[in-house]
């Protein structure tokens, strides 16, 4: 039921809702410096905001944190905010004539929300119809741990992959559902464990009513468009 009213409220907000820029918000100089230098940096910051808090960062068990929070940010979490970790898409030719859609469903994503800086866990969908080009399955996995590893709007990441899979593939026809919790909601403010937040990402022939209701069927997130 709970999903139901959550594709029912993306059904309200109709094709062109847009709800923020597709593009990660970066500066010019955001890689000037290497990561060990920003490591380095991110590791001074840690250790003032845990001091500020008040805890003793001579205590076997936090010494360290600083340090490993910083190289987590560095080269975990929010490494898909740079280029040079962007998955290599290969892709083939279709030679076996596949012309119907290919759905790769339940892909764990991991990533972080940009407001407070907590957790995004849920899954997505994704799919598309070939035009004549076919992509590994695990690079559709890939690229949506690429876009996961960064400081995210679920918005955002949702258009993010279907955008680079059009490009990719060289078609408009790519679709993508995510459903996701929100630590900042479960875990903070109105501390709702049970919510969680659908988005999508319509692309081409995804566009029309069966097409795009075929894929609901496949994903299992049956509804009336």
């Amino acid at each position: 039921m709970k999903i139901d009213k959550a594709l029912e409220a993306i059904d309200a907000l109709g094709d062109d809702h847009i709800g923020t820029s597709a593009t990660t918000p970066l500066r010019e100089d955001a890689f000037k410096l290497s990561d060990d230098e920003k490591i380095t940096l991110i590791q001074k910051d840690v250790k003032h905001i845990m001091e500020t808090l008040g805890l003793d960062l001579t205590d076997d068990s936090l010494q360290g944190t600083p340090k490993r929070v910083a190289k987590m940010f560095v080269k975990e979490i929010f490494s898909g905010l740079n280029p040079k970790n962007k998955p290599k898409a290969s892709t083939f030719d279709n030679s076996y004539k596949y012309g119907e859609m290919l759905v790769e469903k339940n892909i764990t994503v991991y990533s972080t929300c940009e407001h407070h800086l907590l957790p995004i866990v849920g899954r997505a969908h994704v799919a598309y119809i070939s035009n004549g080009t076919v992509v590994g399955l695990s690079k559709m996995n890939r690229i949506v741990d690429y876009y996961a590893k960064r400081p995210q709007v679920q918005e955002r990441m949702t258009m993010q992959i279907v955008q680079d899979l059009q490009e990719v593939l060289g078609t408009k026809d790519v679709a993508c559902v995510i459903d996701a919790k929100h630590l900042c909601v479960n875990s903070r403010g109105i501390r709702d464990i049970e919510s969680s937040t659908v988005t999508s990402e319509f692309g081409g022939k995804f566009k029309e009513k069966a097409v795009r209701q075929e894929f609901l069927d496949y994903i299992r997130l049956d509804t009336t468009f």
